[in-house]
């Protein structure tokens, strides 16, 4: 949901070259699939210590705890196996005073993001062990911020246990599957807000900010799951709510654990509405909410009174087309209690502003003809404070670090080399984590001193990756632009054979996403699928990736052109790449395939069936293939509503142009796929028969939109390998 070429590598401290080597061992399905033979390694689970000295790391069910100045560890500060009962640790919190330790045991995963567990709380005073609750799994347990409670959810209710007494009360109590949800999101907002937990402790540990979902209006989706055992499937009922179809009402309260009461917050009369991010400020009375109109092109940000509910609106953008709520993550509320960043792209690129408390603007931050993808943190430990952020200042296909004063000044560049840097700062910011890759450059983790951006350790070099890549042949990438006959410039990378003869011609075989924002084509290692990629560079084969209009990191303009006709344009880039494809004569213009997952099936199916004889042959993975079936959030902010814009659904549905169909075409989809569900590839199977066309299908019984589990993957890359050499 990506001739030889030289390989820099970061070895032993110095640069090497390395070449991929005409004897290089053959890449097979199993070494990928199998055997996962081509998976860098990183460092998991960092989590820094308040005292900004040290850091701690889950390492072989171990809670090891590292010197800050020089990344060695220090000591084990829990082994779950020592414990009794012994536990395999998935996940760890320390509580404020890192005194006590949450562990997450026994996961089970329900959808995307959301699961149950088992948790247990570590005292390291009195190595004490307890378990957070008899009374069933839990799900998002949080430590109060004074750590003597703990917050869960539970049945679809909200719970909290008083540590000292590890007594557990229920905070609300009409929770029912389908019906009411308490501190849990609901599908839809867990899949499109990227969320799962909905409850918030306030700063004083006093309240606990919680959302209800009323989905009793919400229809469900009927998913059908076969056992072998059972003569008779399982029905699976679930609420989803399709495009133009009602939504879950949301309630957003406050609970105040000592008075043991519940006090609703006014987020207006209008219901049909999102509220994708509630926080609290700075002050314990005082609770942030972003509420969002339903076509997604007005945000507003509420301040509410914690004691009466009360809300008045401090900030309104409004856009002809849709505010992007991935922005709502940057809004932060500094300590001074005056003040807010928050992150827009109102003049054209995404930009970091300073707020008053009341809403008015201070000052733009940063501005440019680029965009800030990520605010790293806000260092507010001087009169003037800094400002910590990853941007495409350099390029669009680069993300390097920065920091600013808060005032715009003193723009800083702190990434060490050129490609895709990614940072995870320490409490005080004295301290970074930098992960790092390029094009060229397999991932690497180094820890680094903020102040003179010294580096202190390599945490991980991947020299035996480098090196198995390297034996292996794999190939760089070699990026490429060029211009469409919309007069359009595009990105893109290749990846050829090792013995690359640009006096031959050479089948190529497509890949590409092309959602709204999204990026395939940047100067970073790997990308979706990459070693089977260069598999299919050994087969002969050259694969190319481009990014269409409408895909990220080159402005507003670019990323929301495809607003109201989702996949016009994205489809007609995609059939512009190979018809440039074909002007080059180490190119066989009559061997062009595509391919894609989500939708990068969609598009693939789209591409293949209007691109007249552009594509030879096309797979699709999980496509949608009518944005009527898919669900209201997502499809509603880039098409308006079914009701409001019925050719934007229709005109680019692949449903609409089955007759286009004249080449190999494979459709494969999960049966227990509950985000793009299997009712699209039915529909679009089944118009496919009426116009007459031949094609193949393929379903994976229970398997949800990830296909895999067990032998799932290995069969998957198997059949599509398979298909490839037999049709391109």
């Amino acid at each position: 949901m990506k001739k030889p070429l030289f390989l820099i590598l970061m070895l032993c401290g110095m640069m090497t070259q390395l070449y991929a080597q005409p004897s290089a061992e053959k890449i097979t399905l199993e070494d990928i699939w199998k055997d996962y033979k081509f998976y860098p390694k990183s460092v998991h689970g960092i989590r820094w210590m308040k005292d900004g000295q040290f850091y701690s790391s889950l390492t072989e069910n171990n809670i090891v705890k590292y010197d800050v100045t020089n990344g060695e560890a220090v000591s084990t500060i829990l082994s779950g196996n020592t414990l009794q009962p012994v536990i395999k640790i998935e996940d760890y919190s320390f509580s404020a005073d890192e005194q006590k330790i949450l562990l997450m045991t026994q996961k089970q995963s329900i959808y995307r993001r959301s699961f149950k567990a088992d948790y247990y709380v570590y005292d390291l005073a009195n190595k004490s062990l307890k378990k957070l609750s008899e009374n069933g799994k839990q799900s998002y347990a949080t430590f109060s911020p004074d750590g003597t409670k703990v917050a869960f959810a539970r049945n679809n209710n909200l719970f909290v246990v008083d540590l000292a007494s590890m007594s557990e009360t229920q905070v609300t109590t009409d929770g029912q599957f389908n019906h009411i949800i308490n501190g849990s999101a609901d599908w839809v907002y867990e899949e499109e807000f990227s969320m799962a937990k909905a409850f918030f402790w306030s700063p004083d540990s006093k309240k606990i900010a919680f959302y209800t979902f009323n989905e009793a209006h919400v229809k469900e989706y009927n998913m059908q799951m076969w056992n072998g055992a059972d003569p008779y499937p399982l029905d699976y009922r679930f609420k989803y709510p399709k495009a133009g179809e009602d939504n879950s009402e949301i309630k957003i309260s406050i609970y105040d654990v000592a008075g043991a009461k519940v006090q609703p917050v006014n987020i207006g009369q209008n219901r049909d509405i999102y509220i994708p991010r509630v926080q609290w400020t700075q002050d314990s009375n005082l609770l942030s909410v972003i509420r969002l109109n339903r076509l997604q092109n007005k945000l507003e940000i509420l301040h509410a009174n914690a004691t009466t509910g009360e809300s008045n609106v401090v900030l309104t953008e409004e856009s002809q087309t849709y505010v992007d709520i991935d922005y709502c993550d940057d809004l932060t509320y500094l300590e001074n209690g005056k003040e807010f960043i928050y992150t827009s792209e109102k003049d054209g690129f995404k930009h970091i502003y300073l707020y008053k408390m009341d809403g008015s603007l201070v000052r733009q931050i940063t501005k440019g003809n680029w965009e800030v993808t990520e605010l790293v943190g806000i260092d507010e430990s001087s009169k003037k404070p800094v400002l910590y952020y990853i941007s495409t200042e350099v390029s669009p296909l680069d993300k390097d670090f920065y920091s600013v004063r808060v005032d715009g000044k003193n723009k800083t560049k702190l990434s060490h080399e050129k490609g895709t840097t990614g940072v995870n700062m320490s409490n005080d910011f004295k301290y970074y984590i930098e992960n790092f890759s390029s094009s060229a450059h397999v991932p690497t983790v180094a820890l680094y001193q903020t102040n003179g951006n010294k580096l202190i350790k390599k945490l991980q070099e991947n020299g035996e990756y480098a090196e198995k890549v390297n034996n292996y042949g794999f190939v760089e990438k070699e990026h490429f632009t060029f211009k469409t006959n919309q007069d359009v410039e595009l990105f893109g990378y290749m990846l050829k054979p090792a013995d690359f003869d640009e006096n031959k011609q050479y089948p190529v075989l497509m890949f590409q996403y092309s959602g709204p924002g999204s990026n395939q084509v940047a100067n970073s290692w790997g990308g979706g699928n990459y070693a089977w990629h260069q598999m299919l560079t050994q087969e002969g084969y050259i694969v190319v990736v481009v990014d269409g209009r409408g895909t990220g990191n080159r402005g507003r303009k670019f990323k929301h052109q495809t607003y109201a006709q989702l996949g016009k344009l994205e489809s007609i880039d995609q059939i512009e790449t190979a018809k440039y494809l074909k002007t080059l004569n180490y190119v066989d213009g009559g061997r062009i395939g595509i391919w894609g997952w989500s939708f990068g099936g969609y598009m693939s199916s789209l591409c293949m069936f209007t691109g007249g004889d552009a594509f030879k042959m096309a797979i699709a993975v999980a496509p949608v293939t009518t944005w009527r079936f898919y669900d209201s959030i997502y499809t509603e902010r880039y098409l308006k509503r079914p009701q409001d814009n019925p050719a934007g659904y229709d005109d680019n549905s692949p449903i609409s142009h089955v007759e286009g169909l004249n080449g190999k075409f494979l459709l494969i989809h999960g049966t227990g796929d509950d985000n793009v569900h299997v009712q699209n590839a039915i529909e679009l199977q089944d118009a496919l028969i009426k116009a007459g066309k031949q094609f193949d299908v393929f379903y994976y019984p229970n398997r949800n939109h990830g296909i895999y589990g067990g032998n799932t993957r290995l069969h998957l890359f198997t059949m599509m390998t398979d298909y490839i050499k037999a049709n391109l």
